[in-house]
């Protein structure tokens, strides 16, 4: 009895033929055509080479209780019948979505451990996984083998709901990053055997945003905000002369800053990125002032709660921001906003994607994508290049000319 994989509209199966021929040629074996239940050539073949196993080592095989779990019933059924294997009901393992939670976050403690997660990003990852459960259990879904496409098509309108009641919902965007970690939740329950496919439909990459982009502010939304930064001038002009993350503001510390050379040289939290930023006159000044001030040690963070004398948190830095910008009368000034305020400004005055981008901490590719093409100066330089007249092409009749001659841009 043998058979092989073969791909049928979007769904691998199993083919072949079982029984036994009689001495002579006499006698059919029986067409075997079984559905897999998964799109994913690699897991259709490591599927295969389990059957066969489970096949050869018999009806007392270990090999079948994993299958039934992963294998689709009618499937299943149909091998073990022709192995001669009796399931005993007790004995079959199930697997449920408090387990795999359960088994991820384990996961993602390690990695935590090992510095290849950071922990804030298992703190997001381990909402979506407590969000997801809720909504399982309001379904009345214990077992893993019943969270289909369908239900996780639900979740999303499920959970978009949700988010859309919540006063600073941003049109439900998060939900893009929901639907992305679920789909890494059940990529880790597939790389542990767990669950056959994944059941996560993306919903693109969570972040990309090619219609809003880069969303820097102006010379005099700057200028309203240094005037109404008052006690949080400080973190204003980390921010703005930095282009740092949030959570790298915060985590600042005084002997990240080299005095001599007037650099910050810092291991960035997200990326893991080393950047060593040149220190803005105003800054450094603002600097100077506060160290004299506190004479702090060396480790010590530079940020404190202008409010409360303690170390300024990334959320509180965010709430802190919003109010600034209400006092400027300027809408959703979140730290963001600062980063990308930098990278324009640099763009502008003639630095290359390369050089922002090492700044930044980020890759040439981000710089390009979500900075460059909102830079009205750009622009303007390849209008001057193009307008120059020099080129492959004639210059065109004398009309043409004279025309080009006589605009002039506005």
């Amino acid at each position: 009895m043998t058979f092989r994989v073969k791909k049928r509209g979007k769904v691998f199966r199993l083919e072949g033929r079982a029984g036994e021929r009689g001495r002579r040629g006499g006698g059919e074996r029986e067409r075997i055509r079984l559905s897999l239940g998964t799109m994913n050539g690699d897991a259709a073949q490591l599927l295969h080479s389990r059957i066969e196993r489970a096949l050869a080592e018999g009806a007392a095989s270990a090999l079948w209780r994993e299958l039934r779990n992963v294998l689709p019933t009618d499937t299943f059924e149909k091998l073990a019948a022709i192995a001669g294997h009796e399931a005993d009901q007790a004995s079959v393992a199930s697997h449920t979505w408090a387990d795999l939670s359960e088994k991820f976050n384990a996961w993602m403690s390690q990695r935590v451990a090992l510095d290849k997660m950071r922990e804030s990003t298992r703190e997001r990852y381990l909402q979506t996984c407590v969000s997801f459960g809720e909504f399982l259990e309001e379904r009345g879904i214990v077992d893993l083998a019943a969270v289909s496409r369908p239900t996780l098509e639900d979740f999303k309108a499920w959970r978009l709901a949700r988010v859309l009641k919540q006063k600073h919902s941003r049109g439900g965007r998060g939900v893009v990053l929901d639907v992305a970690i679920l789909h890494r939740v059940f990529a880790y329950a597939m790389d542990c055997e767990i669950v056959v496919k994944n059941p996560v439909r993306m919903e693109g990459r969570p972040g990309d945003q090619p219609e809003r982009g880069a969303q820097p502010f102006t010379a005099e939304q700057l200028a309203k905000l240094r005037r109404a930064a008052g006690a949080d001038m400080l973190a204003f002009l980390l921010l703005r002369w930095t282009g740092m993350r949030g959570s790298d503001v915060v985590g600042l510390r005084w002997e990240e800053i080299d005095w001599e050379t007037r650099e910050i040289n810092r291991l960035t939290l997200k990326r893991r990125k080393r950047v060593i930023l040149p220190i803005h006159q105003e800054l450094f000044f603002a600097l100077e002032v506060e160290y004299q001030r506190r004479n702090p040690d060396p480790e010590h963070r530079v940020l404190l709660n202008p409010a409360t004398g303690r170390q300024l948190t990334r959320p509180r830095l965010y709430q802190r921001m919003l109010a600034l910008g209400r006092r400027a009368k300027i809408l959703d000034a979140h730290p963001h906003r600062y980063r990308d305020t930098y990278a324009v400004d640099l763009l502008a005055r003639g630095a290359s994607p390369y050089d922002v981008a090492k700044l930044l901490g980020d890759t040439v590719e981000t710089v390009e994508k979500h900075y460059a093409p909102f830079v009205r100066e750009l622009r303007e330089r390849a209008r001057r290049i193009l307008e120059s007249g020099e080129g492959l092409e004639i210059s065109g009749t004398p009309q043409a000319q004279q025309r080009r001659l006589e605009w002039k841009p506005n």
